[in-house]
C-alpha cells in the first residue's frame, strides 16, 4: 500500500486514488446480510421467485453493496503518514444505479474530492465512489462519501 504525506495527499485532488480488488457476492454473502439485517425480501433471498423478476435471478441488497466500501476502502486508499484513525462521516449523496446479481464481483474506484482541515490534528475528505460490476457498463452504486482522519501531531500544510 502507498502511504503519502498529507500535502501529497491533498494534491491528489481531483484524481483517481485508489482501486479496490475484486469482491465476490455470492448468495451465500446475501443470505448472510439477509439474516442480519431482517430484510429477507424474495428478491435477495429466493433464487426461484427471484427468477421471474426483471433481475432474472436474485440480487444483493443495495445496502450490501454500499457496506462493501469499507472493505474496498482498506483495500484501495493510500494510507496518511502519521494517521492513527479515520472514521466514516457519512454520505452527501448515494445512488443505487445498477442491480447487483447473485455471483456477480464488484470493485470500487475512488476519486479525491476535497480535503478540508477541520483542525491541526483533523481533516475531513470527500471522495466521489463508484462500485463496479464486473462486465456491466453502468456501476451499481455511486456515492460522495465523507471520512474524518485523526493524527497524534499536527499536519504540515
Amino acid at each position: 500500500m502507498t502511504e503519502l504525506t498529507f500535502k501529497e495527499y491533498v494534491a491528489k485532488k481531483g484524481e483517481e486514488v485508489g482501486v479496490s480488488r475484486w469482491f465476490d457476492i455470492t448468495q451465500e454473502r446475501i443470505d448472510k446480510f439477509a439474516d442480519v439485517t431482517e430484510d429477507w425480501q424474495f428478491i435477495h433471498v429466493d433464487p426461484e421467485k427471484a427468477a421471474k423478476t426483471p433481475f432474472g435471478g436474485t440480487v444483493a441488497h443495495g445496502f450490501l453493496t454500499l457496506s462493501m466500501l469499507a472493505a474496498m476502502t482498506y483495500d484501495a486508499l493510500p494510507a496518511v503518514k502519521g494517521r492513527v484513525m479515520g472514521v466514516n462521516y457519512g454520505f452527501d449523496k448515494i445512488r443505487f444505479i445498477s442491480p447487483v446479481k447473485s455471483g456477480s464481483r464488484v470493485r470500487a474506484r475512488f476519486k479525491l474530492i476535497e480535503v478540508t482541515l477541520r483542525n491541526p490534528k483533523e481533516y475531513m475528505s470527500k471522495s466521489e465512489v463508484a462500485v463496479e460490476i464486473e462486465g456491466v457498463d453502468k456501476p451499481a452504486v455511486i456515492a460522495e462519501w465523507l471520512g474524518v482522519s485523526y493524527f497524534q501531531e499536527p499536519l504540515e500544510t
